[in-house]
C-alpha cells in the first residue's frame, strides 16, 4: 500500500511539511520509494543508451584505450554526486538546478542556470527520440527514409508523454518493465563476452591503433578527446532530483538513489565497453569507422545470427524507458521553475492533472520535441543539437557546483541535510568545479574529429555556438520581461534560508 498523500494528511507529512518551509504546497503525488527514485535516474542514464553514445566515437579517435577514459569521467562525476547529495537531502524540490542555486546565489543567477538547464533537457528529449527510430525500422526489417525517422520518433516522443500523463504510478510500472530488461541484458551480455567469447588479447586495451596520429602524434591528446566523448555516458542522474517531490521520505532516498543509479549504470557501461572492445572480431574496422555498430557486431558475433533481433528488442525497450524517463524528468523542471512566474506560459506549465500529475510540461515537452525533430530532415542540424546538448549539460552541472563553492567560501551555505561532509564536502565541492570546468571545455571544444566526416562549420562549432545563443536568448528575456522581481516576491524566495 501507498503512504498516505500530502492532500490526505498534509500535517503529518513531514515531506509535505519540508516542501512548504521551502515555500510550495505540495501538488504532486509521492508514489515513489528508494527504488522507485532509483529508476527514474538509471532509464534516463542508461547503460545501453550510453554504450550506444560513446562506443564508436571513442574507439575512432583513441582506439581501443578509450575504454579508459570511461572510469576517469565516472570518478569525475562522483565529484558532483557528493554534492547532489548534500544539495538533495536538504532541498528535497523538483527542478534541482534552479530551486538550488536561488537558494545559494539568488535569483538572478538561479535564473540564468535554470534556463540552460531546461534548455539542455528540452533538446535532449528530442535527441533520445532521433536516435531511437532507426531502431525501429531494424526491427521490422525496412530501410527508413529521413521523413519516416522523423515521423517514428514523433510517435515515440507522444507515447512516452502519454504515460507520463497518466501519473507517477504508471510511470513507475512501466520504468520499472525497461530497467529489469535493461540491467539483465547488459549484465549477462557484459559478462558472456568477457567469460565465454573474448576474441582478443588483453593488451588491446593499451593500444590506440594509430589514432595519436589523428592529434599530431600525442596519445595524450587522443585520450583527452575520448575524456570528452566519455562524458557523454554518465548524464541524466538528476532525473532523481526531478521526482523528489514524488518520493517518498526524499531527504533520504532521494540521496541515495542518486548514487546507486549513477553507480550501478557507470559500472555497466563501463562492464560492456570493454566487454565489446575484447570479443570484437575485428577491432580495427571500427577504429577505421567500417564498422558502425560495433556492439551489435560483438553480440551477433557471439552468440549468433538468432540474437540480432532479440538484442535490438531490448535496444527499444531501453530508449523507450530512457524517453519516459527524461522526458518525465523535463516535465518536472518546467513545472518547478513555472510555479515562480519566470517563464514564458508559466501559468500553463504548472498545471497538475487529476492524477496528480504535471501535465502542462509534459505537453511543452512533447510539443518542442517534435518540432525539434523537423530538423532531423537535416544531417547536419541534428548532428548540431547532439553535440550541443551534452555541452549544455556540463555547463549547468558547473553552475551548480560553482554556485554551492562560493556559497560555502562566503559562510552563506553551510549544508544542513541529512547528507553533511564538512570540511571532505568543501574539498569535494572544490573539486567538482575544477572536474567540470575542464570537461565542459573539453566537450564543447569544436573538433573536426567528432563531427562527421564533411560536416559544415557550423556543426564542427555547435556546442560553442549553440552555448552562446541560449545564454544570449536567456539574457535578451531576463532583460526584457525581468523573471528576477516574481521570484524575490514569492514566499517560496522570501523561505529560501529554511533548513
Amino acid at each position: 500500500m501507498n503512504s498516505p498523500t500530502p492532500q490526505q494528511d498534509p500535517d503529518a507529512d513531514a515531506d509535505s511539511a519540508r516542501l512548504r518551509e521551502l515555500g510550495y504546497e505540495p501538488e504532486l503525488r509521492r508514489g515513489l520509494g528508494v527504488l522507485g527514485n532509483v529508476m527514474m535516474g538509471f532509464a534516463t542514464i542508461s547503460p545501453v543508451v550510453g554504450l550506444y553514445a560513446v562506443v564508436l566515437v571513442g574507439a575512432t579517435i583513441a582506439g581501443p584505450r578509450w575504454v579508459w577514459a570511461l572510469p576517469v569521467c565516472l570518478a569525475g562525476q562522483c565529484l558532483l554526486l557528493a554534492l547532489y547529495a548534500e544539495l538533495s537531502s536538504e532541498f528535497p524540490i523538483s527542478g534541482g538546478a534552479y530551486q538550488w542555486t536561488r537558494r545559494l546565489l539568488g535569483p538572478s543567477y538561479a535564473w540564468l542556470t535554470g534556463w540552460i538547464s531546461l534548455c539542455s533537457s528540452l533538446l535532449a528529449n528530442t535527441t533520445i527520440a532521433y536516435l531511437a527510430s532507426p531502431w525501429v525500422f531494424t526491427l521490422v526489417g525496412v530501410v527508413p527514409t529521413p521523413n519516416q525517422l522523423v515521423v517514428a520518433a514523433a510517435v515515440f516522443v507522444v507515447v512516452c508523454s502519454l504515460v507520463n500523463m497518466l501519473g507517477v504510478d504508471v510511470l513507475r510500472r512501466a520504468l520499472a518493465v525497461g530497467v529489469v530488461a535493461e540491467a539483465i541484458a547488459s549484465v549477462l551480455v557484459g559478462i558472456a563476452l568477457l567469460l565465454a567469447f573474448r576474441s582478443q588479447p588483453w593488451s588491446i586495451l593499451t593500444d590506440g591503433f594509430g589514432t595519436e596520429e589523428l592529434f599530431g602524434g600525442s596519445g595524450f591528446a587522443a585520450f583527452v578527446a575520448a575524456l570528452a566523448v566519455g562524458g557523454w555516458a554518465f548524464i541524466g542522474f538528476d532525473a532523481c532530483v526531478s521526482t523528489s517531490e514524488e518520493t517518498r521520505n526524499a531527504t533520504r532516498h532521494v540521496p541515495r538513489a542518486i548514487w546507486i543509479a549513477l553507480l550501478s549504470v557507470g559500472g555497466l557501461v563501463i562492464l560492456n565497453a570493454f566487454a565489446v572492445v575484447l570479443a570484437h572480431p575485428d577491432p580495427a574496422s571500427v577504429v577505421a569507422g567500417a564498422d558502425l555498430d560495433p556492439v551489435t557486431t560483438a553480440v551477433v558475433a557471439s552468440f549468433g545470427d538468432w540474437t540480432a533481433k532479440p538484442f535490438v528488442l531490448v535496444l527499444l525497450i531501453a530508449f523507450l524507458a530512457c524517453g519516459m524517463a527524461a522526458q518525465g524528468a523535463t516535465a518536472r523542471a518546467l513545472y518547478s521553475v513555472a510555479r515562480d512566474g519566470v517563464l514564458p506560459m508559466s501559468k500553463f506549465l504548472r498545471k497538475v492533472s487529476r492524477n496528480q500529475a504535471p501535465v502542462g510540461g509534459a505537453v511543452a515537452v512533447t510539443v518542442v520535441a517534435c518540432v525539434g525533430l523537423l530538423l532531423a530532415l537535416n544531417s547536419a542540424a541534428i548532428g548540431s543539437v547532439i553535440t550541443f546538448g551534452t555541452s549544455a549539460f556540463y555547463l549547468t552541472f558547473l553552475m551548480v557546483a560553482a554556485a554551492a563553492l562560493v556559497a560555502r567560501l562566503r559562510g552563506a551555505w553551510l549544508p544542513g541535510g541529512r547528507v553533511r561532509l564538512g570540511r571532505l564536502g568543501t574539498a569535494l565541492n572544490f573539486g567538482a568545479v575544477i572536474w567540470l570546468a575542464f570537461e565542459f571545455v573539453n566537450i564543447t571544444w569544436p573538433r573536426e574529429l567528432l563531427a562527421p566526416p564533411g560536416a559544415p562549420w557550423y556543426q564542427v562549432w555547435a556546442a560553442p555556438l549553440g552555448t552562446a545563443l541560449i545564454i544570449l536568448i536567456g539574457l535578451v528575456y531576463f532583460a526584457v520581461a525581468k523573471p528576477r522581481d516574481r521570484v524575490v516576491v514569492s514566499s517560496a524566495f522570501a523561505d529560501r534560508s529554511a533548513s
